[in-house]
């Protein structure tokens, strides 16, 4: 298969536009177009959709978009291990990555990035709902809890510690709880699809932690929006350390139970495809996160 072909094909599908998609390869529109013409001939797929006004992915073309990619993907690794290809990483980069945590720390780390690798172009969905990697035919994902999905592998970032929250206004008009039984008698805020969580004491004891059988009253599916809740005084919440510690720092949120860690063994993974190979994009990505996130989390310091 020609994988020229296959290159117009993906920037086509990226720009939503054949003749820029062209003009990206050298190639004059008519060019372009009876490029793909034949691609799709061969394929005995219509790839994309085409009217006056705009080209849109068909069907097979979306579900076909992800296997071009690999394929480019395993030509470039291929060159790559004999000493050949381009020698600066380049191409668009599909990120997925939950928006609260990307607005706090990798949102203000773009610019650098950026700066320093002028041929990759990032395109991020930020969103605490997750994303399916495959089907989305994303490159890279950061996920904060366990990793089940054996048609991935990833690597650690980052610890999730989690803790419970309250602010100071809160506890003064509805009282401190001092034993985990006494939160089913709290406002407690639930966030989306989150499961009950063990709480361990030091001397062993354990509790369970669930908004949703306490009768929560607030379910929130955004994590940003759940802190700015806490901190008005909505209720009680559970929120990780990177979210919360300078509020914790300031005042402006008090943890509860602090005797009790939350035993849910979560951490800030950096998830990738399994069956793709780890581009010079994709590594350059993880690497520089790595190093910036890492190295030295804020949230970790005094």
């Amino acid at each position: 298969m020609d994988t020229e072909s296959l290159r117009l094909f993906v920037l086509a599908a990226e720009k939503l536009n054949i003749s820029a998609a062209g003009r990206a390869l050298g190639l004059a529109p008519a060019a372009a177009s009876a490029r793909l013409a034949k691609l799709e001939t061969t394929l005995r797929a219509d790839l994309l959709i085409r009217s006056t006004r705009k080209v849109a992915l068909s069907m097979e073309g979306a579900e076909f978009l992800p296997y071009a990619r690999e394929i480019l993907a395993q030509e470039s690794a291929a060159f790559a291990a004999l000493g050949l290809g381009q020698p600066i990483a380049s191409g668009t980069l599909r990120f997925a990555a939950p928006s609260t945590f990307a607005q706090l720390y990798i949102a203000p780390l773009l610019p650098e990035f950026l700066a320093l690798h002028p041929g990759i172009k990032l395109d991020l969905r930020l969103s605490d709902a997750q994303f399916d990697l495959i089907e989305g035919s994303f490159d890279l994902a950061l996920r904060n809890a366990v990793l089940d999905d054996s048609s991935l592998k990833c690597r650690k970032l980052a610890d999730d510690r989690r803790m419970l929250c309250a602010s100071p206004h809160y506890l003064a008009r509805n009282g401190t709880p001092r034993r985990p039984e006494e939160l089913s008698q709290h406002l407690l805020i639930g966030f989306r699809d989150s499961s009950p969580k063990e709480l361990i004491a030091r001397d062993g004891q354990s509790a369970l932690f669930d908004p949703r059988s306490a009768g929560a009253r607030l379910v929130i599916d955004d994590g940003a929006s759940q802190k700015i809740a806490t901190v008005a005084g909505a209720g009680i919440s559970m929120n990780s350390l990177w979210s919360v510690h300078r509020e914790l720092a300031d005042g402006t949120l008090v943890r509860i139970l602090p005797e009790y860690e939350i035993n849910d063994q979560s951490s800030l993974w950096l998830v990738y495809p399994k069956s793709n190979v780890l581009t010079a994009k994709v590594r350059i990505l993880i690497d520089f996160l790595i190093e910036k996130i890492a190295t030295a989390p804020l949230w970790a310091s005094p």
